[in-house]
């Protein structure tokens, strides 16, 4: 295979709990992951000299910092693969919205250089990679709605119902490090089980850190709890409520401030990614 097209997803999570912290300073999570169907599109060419190159790309991240180009790099090392790869990203997913776009289009490098290097890797092996280049890139390559534990990487599967989501991103960019760095972030919350958040249980404790120092998600937060049960993804900055139909959530984003990034996608508890690179169900 020569060339592969791929719509790499976002992710909400859906609550996030910090329960303790590791010796190396790691955070250990309760969260629940669900892809969403916003996606960046990213063009994979193959080339036979061994060359890795990113064109064409409306990515503000330059080529030595793009977790893709890390990834792929990551991937050629290790298996000492002789052949390259030309990517072009095209990003739709906001950066430093807490949806996890870097993470997703890492994962989606993954699994397209496994087909086309031919590695026949599996899933399991490709998420233990994937770690590496960040602790929620496995869920992407696992490419299932998932309970996790650890620092994110101990995944469950799990299902969910699919709803219609409104997100709002407010138009400002957090800083994941500062947020796990504040010190009035809860570190020690009782740890919970997947019963417990499917009764309805279940908070983003980065959320009211985030709120205190970006006060644009306060905002939007106390806007969309006019509509919904309003939450927080990651460690932010976007918001997003559920809603029942389509329709419901078209009749409130015609509603939302123009100030704000609003938009309507539906979830998806499966990774389409692993399907359109031949990976087994």
């Amino acid at each position: 295979m020569k060339h592969l097209s791929l719509q790499s997803p976002a992710k909400l999570n859906l609550m996030l709990h910090i329960i303790g912290r590791r010796d190396d300073g790691h955070h250990l999570l309760q969260t629940v992951f669900q892809f969403i169907d916003l996606n960046d599109q990213i063009e994979f060419d193959l080339t036979p000299d061994g060359s890795i190159q990113r064109y064409d790309s409306n990515t503000p991240v330059s080529e030595a910092e793009d977790i893709v180009i890390q990834a792929a790099e990551l991937l050629q090392e290790r298996f000492r693969v002789d052949r390259g790869v030309r990517i072009s990203i095209d990003k739709r997913i906001p950066i430093g919205g807490g949806l996890g776009g870097g993470s997703s289009n890492a994962a989606t490098t993954l699994l397209a250089l496994n087909q086309m290097w031919s590695l026949n890797l599996g899933l399991s092996e490709l998420a233990e990679i994937g770690l590496d280049l960040g602790a929620d890139v496995p869920v992407f390559v696992m490419g299932r709605a998932a309970w996790a534990s650890g620092i994110g990487e101990q995944l469950s599967p799990i299902e969910l119902s699919e709803p219609w989501y409104l997100v709002i991103h407010p138009g400002v960019q957090v800083s994941t490090a500062k947020i796990f760095a504040a010190e009035e972030l809860t570190r020690d919350c009782d740890a919970i089980t997947i019963r417990a958040f499917l009764s309805g249980s279940g908070i983003n404790v980065c959320e009211k850190v985030a709120c205190n120092l970006y006060p644009e998600i306060q905002l939007a937060i106390d806007w969309l709890n006019q509509y919904g049960n309003a939450r927080m993804t990651g460690t932010g900055a976007c918001v997003f409520a559920a809603f029942d139909s389509l329709e419901q959530a078209e009749g409130v984003v015609s509603r939302a401030p123009s100030k704000w990034d609003s938009f309507v996608v539906k979830a998806m508890n499966k990774n389409p990614v692993l399907t359109q690179c031949g990976m087994p169900d």
